[in-house]
């Protein structure tokens, strides 16, 4: 028997919209990339996000067109703009220059991270002059400016973290030094962020902590992805975008479909903030925030 009720209701009837949305895109390489960011942003803002971000490439390979990204949404819309920042192939003084730099552009929040070594499969290492860690580079930002800060969580802990408490025993210290808030990894089971969240509360961690969301465009990018970000991909999962990558569209409401409902169960938990990993692309964002009852804002 499946334990599906044939009578209950419909997941998504009357989902009250109550919710805090925020979008993460990734600085584009083209002009068609451009094109097509500046479109999604245009698609979602109207839903009121309480702000987006723009990612920050590894060993800070894309360090100027972040701050072009940035500074644009800062300046052409009403969103408030965070920029990506790491601790990777730079000096205490570069990051400061370019914290400083997104200060004078009207930029008040930071996503700040660790970051992850500028060449695939090598160890991380601290760069000489450079912030130590996450924690550090937190501490660092708020004695240039009062910026509000964002880090990142791991529900499966982090790859090169020896273990979960110590995992932990660092977003606390992340927290710590002044962190707003923690958004997470992405995950694909309900009971991965509540679990983590239990966890957190225990490590006496009280700061918000954001699921990351991330709506899947391509099953073998997330497969990839989720492989160097220690995230369990569900056999279930792999079944149902199994045959799925000659047919784009039934893809992507099958995407649209599974994120939709991790969102709702998450929402049924508790949960009112959602962070997208967007991928520079709005629909499937915008229909699993419409299925939980957003709608443009006036």
């Amino acid at each position: 028997m499946s334990d599906v009720n044939p009578l209950g209701g419909p997941l998504f009837a009357d989902v009250a919209g109550d919710i805090d949305l925020s979008f993460e895109f990734f600085p584009p390489k083209t002009e068609k990339m451009e094109e097509t960011l500046w479109e999604s942003i245009q698609t979602l803002s109207p839903l009121g996000p309480r702000f987006v971000s723009v990612t920050y490439g590894a060993g800070g390979s894309t360090r100027e067109r972040t701050h072009n990204t940035v500074a644009r949404i800062a300046k052409e819309t009403g969103i408030p703009a965070a920029a990506h920042l790491t601790c990777v192939e730079a000096t205490r003084e570069e990051i400061d220059a370019v914290a400083n730099a997104y200060w004078e552009a009207g930029v008040r929040h930071i996503v700040a991270l660790r970051g992850d070594p500028p060449r695939a499969g090598e160890k991380y290492a601290t760069h000489p002059g450079g912030y130590e860690n996450a924690a550090d580079l937190v501490a660092g930002l708020l004695k240039l400016h009062p910026f509000e800060i964002s880090v990142a969580a791991y529900p499966e802990c982090h790859p090169d973290s020896p273990d979960a408490a110590s995992d932990l025993d660092n977003l606390k210290a992340k927290i710590d030094a002044g962190a707003t808030r923690a958004i997470t990894q992405f995950f694909f089971e309900p009971d991965t962020f509540f679990r983590f969240r239990d966890d957190a509360a225990k490590a006496g961690i009280s700061a918000e902590i954001v699921p990351g969301i991330m709506p899947v465009m391509s099953f073998a990018a997330v497969k990839k992805m989720s492989a160097m970000c220690n995230t369990d991909v569900p056999a279930w999962m792999e079944r149902l975008f199994d045959g799925l990558d000659d047919h784009p569209a039934a893809r992507q409401l099958v995407s649209a479909t599974l994120a939709a409902e991790l969102c709702r169960k998450l929402y049924a938990g508790g949960v009112r903030q959602f962070h997208f990993y967007t991928l520079n692309r709005a629909e499937l964002s915008y229909a699993i925030a419409h299925l939980l009852g957003v709608r443009p804002k006036a």
